[in-house]
């Protein structure tokens, strides 16, 4: 008795002719395909597991130092860069500042001290915003100074040439002159 190619209900494998069973040949594609989701997948793992070990290694201590060494670092001026604070600067000195910085955070130093230790070194030019005082007075002051003789020279400018243009009435020629060009001017112009 032969047996036609069928299959059985509930069972993956397909009868053979000779009633033999055969296991079910996978297309290569479907095997490609969740071998690539399982590979995603362990990855998406691993990355997630190393994003809470990062964070499970900092610890609060040293999450309250760098908030510290933030705030402090936003006081002072790059002496490389001098128009961005200590901590958005990317220069070599920034990194160095910060990380002297840190250590005498870490030896116990107030915000104080450390802002007076910088301001020996470097000079009050480090601060981001200079105290007022005798000898910041250039640097508050100066800008106005400037300005204000800026406007002083340009209001004796003015005033001279003033003095110096003389107003002569128009002779009968140049009258003629002026109501010729007037007219020949009027007369292009479309109404």
């Amino acid at each position: 008795m032969k047996f036609s190619r069928a299959k059985i209900v509930g069972s993956r494998r397909s009868l053979t002719a000779n009633g033999s069973r055969k296991p079910e040949v996978k297309n290569s594609s479907t095997c490609h395909v969740t071998m690539k989701q399982s590979l995603i997948a362990v990855l998406i793992l691993l990355f997630t597991a190393s994003l809470t070990f990062a964070q499970a290694t900092v610890s609060p201590v040293e999450d309250e130092l760098d908030i510290r060494v933030r705030n402090l670092s936003q006081q002072l001026r790059c002496l490389v860069c001098q128009n961005e604070t200590l901590a958005d600067s990317q220069a070599d000195l920034a990194a160095d500042l910060k990380r002297q910085i840190r250590e005498q955070m870490k030896a116990g130093k107030s915000d104080e001290e450390i802002l007076a230790f910088l301001t020996d070194r470097y000079g009050d030019f480090v601060l981001y915003r200079p105290p007022v005082k005798r000898r910041t007075y250039l640097l508050w002051f100066g800008p106005f100074i400037l300005l204000g003789l800026g406007l002083f020279g340009l209001f004796r400018y003015i005033r001279s040439r003033r003095e110096e243009i003389q107003e002569q009435p128009l002779s009968a020629e140049e009258h003629k002159r002026a109501r010729e060009l007037l007219h020949t001017d009027s007369e292009k112009e479309p109404a």
